[in-house]
Parts: structure tokens; C-alpha cells; sequence
């Protein structure tokens, strides 16, 4: 990926996430040199990205961290076209974070998802601070095609601390 590309992503990510949601320029950069994740991006006939999806693709799941669309365009379905390709093509669960439905975009976010298949599940989740200073952020896991069991969930969340988040687990190698 070039560095105007990527450019155009950090600009979408920053102008859709609070900061506690995503990763410092030079961290979510060096994401690209890890060999689970990948991006995919949505473009307009300018070549300019549109929208772009974040994924970490492992052999026990797919997670996806990021979905954003450039928010002068949002509304128009290329998230949801974004979403509904990558789904389509993945033969894994696929695992995404949401905030708890306590406010009207919380619970819109929600319903945009399940429309497209998702279930929330209600075990307890925390996403581990993204950068220095920041505390945990209390988020509920999402699953595709169907809910997660309670020892899957484990399974997803262990995944997702020790690959994603860097987090040594009990009795795991790194």
C-alpha cells in the first residue's frame, strides 16, 4: 500500500472514531507489516478511497476492526456493500466490536449490523487500551453467521487479546 493511500484511510479512521477506537498514525501504520491483517478499500472513479475495511484474517476467525466511509458520502451503502463483499468471502466466523447499545448510534450501529447478519452477544468484553494513558473500553462482541457459544467467545476473545491487543495470556506462548 502506498503512503497516499494509507494517508486517505487514517483521515477516514480519524473522522470516524473517537481516539480511544483507533490506533496512532505510526501504530495503525505498522499494522500493514503484519501478516494477519489486511485493508480493503472501496474506491470512487476519482481513485480516491471512499471507504475502507480494517481485518485481521486468522485460521480461526475473521475480525474485523474497522469499517469506515469517508463521512461527506456515509449513507449511501458502500459500507454496507463493503461489508456484504467481505462477508461473502469468508469462510470463518467473523467477530466485530460494538459499543454497548446505551445511546441512539450505539443502537443504530447495532441494527445496521444484524441487518446484515450479525448477533450481538452479551458476555462481558473489554477492548484493551489502544494507546498509552488510555483505559479499557467496555464493548460487546458481535458475531457472523450465528451467535457465539459462551466457550467461542472465550476462544475469540483469547484470540483477540493475544494477536490483537498483544496481551500475554495465561499459559499461551507468544
Amino acid at each position: 500500500m502506498n503512503a497516499t493511500a494509507f494517508d486517505e484511510i487514517y483521515a477516514i479512521m480519524e473522522a470516524s472514531f473517537p481516539d480511544n477506537e483507533f490506533r496512532t498514525y505510526s501504530g495503525q501504520k505498522g499494522l500493514l507489516s503484519l501478516p494477519h491483517y489486511r485493508l480493503y478499500t472501496e474506491r470512487g472513479a476519482d481513485n480516491r478511497i471512499l471507504a475502507f475495511l480494517a481485518a485481521w484474517e486468522f485460521p480461526e476467525l475473521r475480525f474485523i476492526e474497522h469499517l469506515a466511509v469517508n463521512p461527506d458520502i456515509r449513507g449511501g451503502g458502500i459500507g454496507k456493500k463493503l461489508m456484504q463483499d467481505y462477508l461473502a468471502h469468508s469462510d470463518k466466523t467473523v467477530v466485530l466490536e460494538v459499543e454497548p447499545p446505551v445511546n441512539e448510534l450505539a443502537a443504530r450501529r447495532i441494527g445496521f449490523y444484524e441487518r446484515l447478519g450479525f448477533h450481538l452477544n452479551l458476555y462481558d468484553y473489554v477492548q484493551p487500551p489502544l494507546r498509552e494513558g488510555q483505559a479499557d473500553l467496555p464493548l460487546q462482541l458481535m458475531t457472523y453467521p450465528r451467535p457465539a457459544t459462551q466457550q467461542e467467545f472465550r476462544q475469540f476473545r483469547d484470540i483477540l487479546y493475544s494477536e490483537v491487543y498483544n496481551i500475554p495470556l495465561p499459559g499461551r506462548r507468544r
